[in-house]
């Protein structure tokens, strides 16, 4: 899912469900508000944290560690699970370039 429809969702009010998996020094440098982050890591561990009435959409920096994420939750039996494309530096370029880009 590309950062644009994202935003269009959060926009709408869809109940949707943002999930960072970056660490927390990559969330000190740039987020996104309302976000929740849970390291990719711990995901599996803490998927009883996470909704399963909302559409999860799962992002870190580029999109690798999302993508992982998304199949462990697939796996815990989340059925509302997207990536979005690019992670959070895609979402700096396209939607809001007041959040600071980094390299990693």
């Amino acid at each position: 899912m590309s950062p644009k429809d994202v935003k269009a969702k959060l926009d709408r009010g869809d109940n949707v469900f943002l999930l960072d998996v970056r660490e927390p020094y990559e969330v000190e440098m740039a987020h996104i508000e309302g976000a929740v982050v849970i390291p990719s890591e711990d995901v599996a561990a803490r998927a009883l944290e996470l909704p399963k009435d909302k559409e999860l959409i799962v992002f870190c920096h580029h999109g690798g560690r999302a993508m992982m994420a998304a199949f462990v939750l697939k796996r815990k039996g989340f059925t509302k699970v997207a990536v979005m494309a690019g992670g959070i530096d895609a979402w700096s370029i396209h939607v809001d370039p007041a959040v600071p880009r980094y390299e990693s």
